[in-house]
């Protein structure tokens, strides 16, 4: 993989590539960044010291969203930040569409944005606080690379259902996790790594790799040109790959979704699979988890966002689900009792996962926060790292260009905080990671083959240790 802006592959060249990237193997020396294999052979012996990996994944914001005022980021203030927006057709605008309010019945104008916003980033707080809703924004497979515009950054205002609201961010000082990234490490180049939504985000936290549908129903698969420009939008890109928000055929799902739509039992390998063969412990942690296997799911609770659930080895009545897919609570417990698995997956319920539409930023980080101190003041910190990261943009505008990897991604930066008393402390670490970074370190802590061809050449976290 390069840090470079290259041609994005195109689907004639597709079959090959999804060879190379879907393959398994073990870890290779080569990893994205400059002289990554010396950096990982300087880190093996701190990284065996980690004994407990917690992830807390939360929910849909750029790194400029968040983090573009942090100091010594590339965030806003860095030259170049600012890409001027345009219409369809190239036409810059005179101000930002006025943001829209897709929650409203029909979707309209926010009252609570002015129509003339400058037309570039501007700053959500001066007129909507941190502990208040802002609408969702359409963030999709072929939408965000469309907003990505073949690297110029400059049609986020455009392809979002939201207008001139893709263009905010906050004041990052005014964050509760803020604190935490100056206090420990603060990732500045880290990549979500899948285009789109949150459903292809988590799975590729788990696998590194996008799920399968073959034969799915006409009327829920995408089309694009040769080019891969969409022409129609759908759950399932034309080569029979997931790509948008679809629900499993095991339950929890909605019950009003239509079953030919349901994505059937996915059989490659996850990182849990890889933990299993190693006896590594290991589990998903899921607010309202238990209330919604029991039929009785909260409002805000996300089938799409329980990755596990849409394998076999996890599905209805398995001995995989019944250990390894738990509820929130049970972290919390585990936390302050010193008996964490090895590896867990924290993914916090809606109203508390920052999601924009049906999240604030403060009840979020909050809630993170409370999670991160449960591990900080129980038994299981003295050796753990904790990494709390966004699975994807959300429809937010950032100015880095991501770097090209294969034709799934990756999509945008979002922030990501390292948390540990390993780390270096108070800096921000530059070096080029995306999601699958995060299995690429779980797989050399533990000696575990990698899933495919992106965690083997993800970086595993190289700069986060003392070097």
């Amino acid at each position: 993989m390069k840090n470079v802006r290259e041609v994005r592959v195109k689907p004639a060249a597709l079959l090959s590539l999804l060879v190379a990237v879907g393959v398994g193997c073990q870890r290779s020396a080569s990893t994205s960044g400059s002289s990554a294999g010396t950096a990982i052979a300087g880190i093996t012996s701190q990284v065996q010291q980690v004994n407990h990996v917690v992830v807390i994944y939360l929910e849909n914001h750029s790194f400029d969203n968040l983090y573009g005022e942090f100091p010594g980021a590339n965030g806003l203030t860095a030259p170049l930040a600012t890409h001027t927006q345009t219409d369809s057709n190239g036409k810059t605008y005179k101000y930002l569409p006025q943001p829209i309010n897709t929650g409203a019945s029909p979707p309209a104008p926010d009252p609570r944005f002015p129509w003339n916003l400058k037309n570039g980033p501007f700053c959500i707080d001066d007129y909507v606080t941190p502990d208040q809703e802002i609408p969702d924004l359409v963030h999709r497979f072929y939408q965000e690379q469309m907003q990505i515009h073949s690297g110029m950054m400059d049609r986020f205002a455009a392809v979002s259902d939201a207008a001139g609201l893709s263009m905010g961010y906050y004041h990052t000082a005014d964050l509760p996790l803020a604190q935490e990234a100056a206090n420990y490490i603060l990732c500045d180049n880290f990549f979500h790594a899948a285009f789109g939504g949150s459903f292809l985000n988590h799975q590729w936290l788990i696998a590194a790799a996008s799920p399968r549908f073959p034969n799915a129903p006409p009327s829920i698969v995408a089309q694009a040109d040769p080019n891969n420009n969409m022409t129609k939008d759908g759950q399932v890109d034309p080569y029979g790959y997931v790509i948008n928000t679809s629900y499993t055929v095991n339950t929890p799902h909605p019950a009003n979704v239509t079953t030919a739509t349901l994505v059937p039992n996915q059989t490659h390998a996850t990182i849990g699979d890889r933990l299993n063969d190693a006896n590594v412990s290991w589990a998903w942690y899921s607010g309202g988890w238990n209330d919604a296997v029991a039929g009785n799911p909260d409002k805000l609770f996300q089938f799409h966002h329980q990755p596990f659930a849409y394998f076999a080895n996890y599905a209805d009545g398995t001995p995989g689900r019944a250990a390894h897919l738990l509820d929130e609570d049970d972290f919390v417990t585990a936390a302050q009792s010193g008996t964490l698995p090895s590896v867990s997956f924290v993914k916090p319920l809606g109203n508390e996962n920052e999601h924009p539409g049906y999240a604030n930023i403060s009840s979020g980080e909050n809630h993170a926060e409370s999670l991160i101190n449960a591990v900080r003041n129980g038994p299981n910190w003295q050796d753990c790292l904790i990494i709390v990261t966004y699975d994807e943009h959300g429809g937010f505008y950032d100015h880095v260009q991501p770097p090209i990897f294969d034709y799934f991604g990756p999509g945008l930066r979002v922030p990501a905080i390292i948390i540990s008393p390993f780390v270096q402390q108070g800096i921000v670490d530059h070096t080029l990671y995306d999601t699958t970074s995060i299995l690429a370190f779980i797989e050399l802590r533990w000696g575990l083959p990698s899933l495919t061809g992106r965690d083997a050449n993800a970086n595993p976290l190289s700069g986060v240790f003392p070097h």
